[in-house]
């Protein structure tokens, strides 16, 4: 299946599921099941070695908000921005909770690049979180645009066919918003 058709499918499965449409819930867990999986596996990759959080169980915690979230789900663009969202926010959590045991502070060191998020240590996902929220209240779609690309695991050129413009346009933002959070951490 094309990016473009899995994308259909998303929207249109979102719809139905809407409807009540429980076959359209099922085929939708697999579709987002899966994607989110692939998103976790890479981000646990990057993670400390022995990480207490494993890959299934953000999976599991993500999909778990995104079914019981009282929200109606406009499209595939706001159903990935809550993805990612809450993917950003679990990972937050999980830090700050090991953190919550630990005195003193690290140096924070981030690593934005065009495919990945690395994350050396408990503080950085914590100071990249604080970053997004500087951005989110500066350029509030730039700061999706990052959420999309890094936590939701879209290409620039997906984001742009769910915003309606180029990839070279999201690849600008993205840039320019990467800058921000380098500046902000």
């Amino acid at each position: 299946m094309s990016i473009v058709e899995e994308h259909a499918n998303i929207t249109s499965l979102l719809g139905q599921w809407r409807e009540g449409d429980l076959q359209a819930e099922h085929e939708l867990s697999k579709l987002v099941q899966q994607k989110l999986h692939q998103l976790a596996a890479t981000y646990m990759r990057q993670e400390r070695p022995g990480h207490t959080l494993q890959p299934t169980a953000l999976v599991n915690e993500a999909f778990i908000s995104l079914m019981q979230a009282d929200v109606d789900y406009q499209d595939r663009l706001h159903f990935f921005r809550l993805a990612g969202s809450i993917m950003r926010r679990i990972l937050v959590d999980h830090a700050r909770a090991r953190n919550a045991a630990k005195r003193g502070d690290g140096l924070l060191q981030i690593t934005l690049s065009d495919h990945a998020l690395a994350v050396d240590d408990t503080n950085s996902i914590i100071g990249l979180h604080n970053a997004m929220q500087a951005l989110a209240k500066f350029d509030q779609q730039k700061a999706e645009i990052l959420d999309l690309q890094f936590f939701a695991g879209l290409s620039p050129a997906q984001i742009g066919e769910l915003y309606g413009v180029s990839g070279k346009t999201i690849e600008r933002s993205s840039k320019l918003a990467k800058a921000f959070i380098h500046q902000a951490i």
